[in-house]
């Protein structure tokens, strides 16, 4: 019962995104940023992380809404899940983004889930959630990397003592559109293009983006580039609602009359901390025929780099047939 209870904390909910930039520049670490709340309050509740602060983002308007820009489209980031996979412009242009929203959890949760919280969740391995002392947590072992441990749903990329991934389904669909994130503090903007919004964890394991104490995503903006292109989304998952992806795959392309492949940006999901570009099977399909033959090579390649755990071995075939069928049938 003990768990079903969250600590208590200070609740602040500001209307406007100046007061909330300066709740959490005078908060630090010590403030809690709420968005739509699905990650946090699990956090709350098994009182593996216990905030004296929660800065709770719902109320400012300022951070909500999808906009048509002189090159692109802007997106609030506390517009919701439901939001962006119904909106017309979006399903219109940047098709990719509404299936990869369409495909998070369930309706319920996306019709508060925010897009904003659905990038910047924290990882969903169970020895780290459930509050073990592994390096993550600022401990001196990964317990999912270990001979007996079970790590089915973990990394096959780049580990670096963590072999956790990132849940996101938003998040290769971005990368693959060529997404950047504006980020603000009390200071002013950045901007960070979304495939490095994703923190690695050899250069911090601590955490999962690039966001420092002080600041919030405030935006994401889509540039018309990918407008209107070829789009391909897939999710595996166990369960068709509310499980977290085993692999996903977002695939923009554009195919000239001819059947060739002009361009191409490729991301997967859930086989590393960060959504993996697949930078090398890009430049492999590159001028080639989209066909079964460029499709088979691009599968390979993949995977070249793989090092999967004691029991994710699966996610090597899965990944494979995944970029396969994306470019054997993305449709614009």
């Amino acid at each position: 019962m003990a768990n079903d209870m969250m600590p208590h904390f200070e609740l602040l909910q500001p209307a406007d995104l100046e007061t909330a930039l300066e709740h959490v520049e005078r908060l630090g670490e010590g403030g809690w940023i709420l968005a739509g709340g699905h990650d946090s309050l699990g956090w709350f509740k098994e009182r593996t992380k216990q905030p004296g602060t929660v800065i709770d983002l719902e109320g400012i308007a300022e951070l909500k809404g999808i906009r048509q820009t002189s090159d692109g489209i802007e997106i609030g980031a506390l517009t919701t899940l439901t939001e962006i996979e119904r909106d017309p412009m979006v399903r219109e242009r940047f098709g990719l983004l509404a299936d990869a929203a369409r495909r998070v959890a369930s309706p319920q949760i996306r019709n508060t889930g925010t897009l904003g919280g659905n990038l910047c969740q924290d990882t969903r391995c169970w020895y780290y959630r459930y509050g073990l002392n592994c390096y993550r947590a600022g401990g001196n072992i990964c317990y999912a990397d270990t001979p007996v441990a079970m790590n089915r749903e973990h990394s096959i990329f780049e580990a670096d003592r963590c072999v956790a991934v990132s849940p996101s389904d938003t998040a290769p669909a971005l990368v693959a559109l060529d997404a950047s994130m504006v980020i603000r503090n009390v200071r002013g903007e950045r901007v960070v293009a979304a495939e490095d919004f994703f923190m690695a964890p050899a250069v911090d394991i601590t955490r999962m983006t690039v966001l420092k104490p002080g600041e919030i995503l405030t935006t994401i903006r889509i540039p018309e580039t990918w407008a209107g292109a070829s789009f391909y989304f897939e999710k595996v998952a166990d369960r068709n609602s509310w499980d977290f992806a085993l692999v996903n795959v977002a695939t923009a392309m554009r195919v000239d009359s001819t059947g060739t492949i002009e361009d191409a940006r490729i991301a997967c999901g859930a086989v590393q901390c960060t959504p993996r570009r697949l930078t090398d099977v890009e430049n492999l399909v590159k001028g080639r025929a989209q066909n079964e033959e460029t499709a088979e090579l691009a599968a390979g390649a993949a995977t070249a780099a793989a090092r999967p755990l004691n029991y994710n071995h699966y996610k090597i075939p899965l990944m494979q047939n995944l970029v396969k069928r994306s470019l054997r049938t993305s449709e614009a």
